[in-house]
Order: structure tokens, then sequence, then C-alpha cells
């Protein structure tokens, strides 16, 4: 693996306002060996004329157009058109930093075992890049386990090493739709090495189009179906639909379903070998937020009350939003003010963080 080729995969779907950008960033990789699979899934906007304007002045660029047939199969179809030893995924709303290649392929020549690689992110919100910082658990938790809870790595962030993985491993499932990266990364991660570089080489756009943001309902019961299966699977939950319930119907019955589900799991848990166990209660922790977030979006204080109530994690919360549901349960109007305070003081929070470490975006280029 001396100077692979790396494949690109870019599904491109009605792109227009951020193709320009992702575009360029990927031709100015410091790694100049690779080819760009832009496919264009059925757009309706101007995203074809933007690829084929890229193509004219690089002829790395190969450009599929065709009717639309959803993500899952336009991934599908790029990786059956890839070539390069290494197949790297790019969003055509996200930008990649001009060593992200160079510095995944070092890797990977490194370790030649390794089957995956992510990296990690910073944020665009608006015309900011808010940076990144790397989660500590990447350190020392084993990845393997966490990869049953949780989508591990961001999508547009990894690369693919056909070396490792099997050609009919390396392939997106269809019937786990908008989380059909968390399915292909808990198969690779089961059986092979797998690496996450702490460093952001993406910068990651946050907008209101974005799939996440789109499909979030069908992408919360897949991904709850894909954990559900998993912890089966390992024999550490019965009755675990329960907790599939509560991402279809947020009632109060499901709500504590799901919770003595969750208490269920926590106590299966703590008779595993100290070798594994703080992985899985980290697993376990970030299933109990995965709820929490999805009841909160209901905005009914009475659901999360319950919630927090049945599963005995009123500590696991911040302390500004016990006070705001504590009486909302009682007092919706108080919730509403306290939950809109909260995201009010959120919302300035982040931006201050973003001020010293965050720089204007140029039109088609993060190099600066």
């Amino acid at each position: 693996m001396s100077n692979p080729l790396v494949s690109v995969l870019l599904p491109v779907y009605n792109g227009e306002p951020y193709l320009d950008a992702a575009l360029a960033s990927l031709v100015r990789q410091d790694h100049k060996h690779l080819e760009i699979i832009a496919i264009d899934d059925g757009s309706t906007d101007g995203s074809l004329k933007i690829l084929q304007r890229h193509q004219r002045a690089d002829d790395r660029i190969r450009i599929v157009s065709r009717e639309n047939r959803g993500l899952i199969a336009t991934l599908n179809e790029g990786l059956s058109l890839a070539r390069g030893e290494l197949i790297a995924r790019m969003d055509a709303d996200d930008v990649c930093y001009p060593a992200r290649l160079s510095r995944q392929v070092s890797l990977f020549q490194e370790h030649p075992d390794i089957a995956v690689c992510g990296t990690g992110i910073d944020t665009i919100v608006g015309e900011r890049v808010v940076r990144g910082t790397s989660d500590p658990i990447y350190g020392w938790a084993d990845l393997r386990i966490l990869s049953k809870f949780f989508t591990i790595f961001m999508h547009s962030t990894v690369v693919y090493n056909r070396n490792v993985i099997p050609a009919d491993m390396l392939h997106y499932d269809p019937r786990y739709l908008h989380a059909e990266d968390f399915d292909l990364f808990r198969r690779i991660t089961e059986r092979f090495p797998i690496a996450m570089m702490s460093e952001s080489l993406v910068a990651y756009r946050i907008h209101g189009e974005s799939v996440t943001n789109k499909h979030k309902r069908q992408m919360r019961m897949t991904h709850l179906k894909i954990v559900v299966e998993n912890l089966e699977r390992e024999g550490l939950i019965d009755n675990a639909g329960a907790l599939e319930d509560i991402a279809a119907d947020v009632t109060a019955n499901n709500i504590r379903n799901a919770a003595e589900r969750l208490l269920a799991l926590e106590a299966n848990v703590t008779g595993l070998p100290a070798a594994v166990r703080a992985s899985y209660e980290i697993g376990v922790l970030n299933l109990f937020y995965f709820l929490y977030q999805l009841i909160g979006d209901e905005r009914q204080p009475r659901l999360m009350h319950e919630f927090l109530t049945h599963t005995q994690k009123w500590g696991q919360i911040r302390r500004r939003e016990r006070y705001g549901l504590l009486p909302g349960a009682y007092l919706p109007w108080f919730s509403d003010m306290s939950v809109a305070a909260n995201r009010r003081v959120d919302a300035l929070s982040r931006y201050l963080q973003s001020v010293p470490a965050a720089r204007v975006l140029p039109p088609f280029n993060l190099i600066g």
C-alpha cells in the first residue's frame, strides 16, 4: 500500500447550496491518487451542473446521474464502482481538510490490519466553524462494545480498507433505513480491528435539510432496532421490543416499559467481567441519553418526569433541567419557560465557545 488509490464515494441529492465547497475540498487533498465517484441521485436543483463544471477542471471526478433511488442504493452503487484499495465516504454538505486522506492513508500504511478508520470532526454552523474536541472514551473504551450501542464514527469521516473487509460484508443493508452506517460499522467492528483518529479532519455541516434532521423519527426507530438486536444477541436483555415501541409512540405506558428494560439491562451489565463492564456501562448510559432526548423532543414534561422517575436517573441530567422538569410535570407552563431558557443558554454557550476557535468560511475553501 505504497501509494494506494482512494475512491471517494460522494452521493448527491439536491446538494446545490454546499456542493461546491465539498468538491473543492476533495480535489485539493494532499493525497493526489484518488478518484471521486459522484452519484447524482435524481437531483432536481443545479447539482448536476456543479458536478459537470468540476469534472471539466479535474478528470478524477466520475459522475453517474440517474433517477432517484435513495441513499442506500446510491451508496451500494458507489461501492460497486470503486476501484481503490481504500474507499472514503464524503457527504455533499460537508468539507474535509487538505490532510484528511493523507493522514488516514498513513494510518492504514502503518496498520494494514485495520478495517475502517474514522476521525474527529469540527462543526459548521451557518458561516462559522466550531472546533471539535475528542471524546476521551475513545482512548480507553472497547470500540467493539461501544459499536453495539451507537454509531461510533461520523459517516463522512470513514475510510474502508478493502484489503481487510470481505466484499460480501462491505455493503449497506436496506433493512436499516437511515441508520445503515450504524449497521455496517457494528458488523465490521465485530470481526476486525478499527481505529478512531482523535484529530478533526472533516467539518460536519448542521442545517435543517440534512438527512439527520429530515428523517429523525425513522432514524431513531432503526437505531433502536439495531441496539435491540445487539443486546438480544449478547443475551443481555429480554422483551426488548419495549425499547423499539417507544420510538414509534412516546406514551406513558411505553415509557414505563422502556425504563424497566433499561434497569434490567443495567443489572445484567453489573454481572459482566470487569475487563468489559466499564465499556458496557458507557454504552448503557448512552442508551439512556438517547431515550431521554427522544422523549424530550415530545415537549411533554409529564412524560419526561415519568421516564426519569422510573429510571431513577434525575441525577444524570443537568441541574437547571431538573429545576424545570420537577415542577413542570405539574405546571407545564413553567417547564416550557425553563426549557426555552435552557435552549437560549445552550445556544449562547455554543456561540461563545466558537468565537476564539472559529473562522469565517471562504466561498469554496477551508484551507485558509
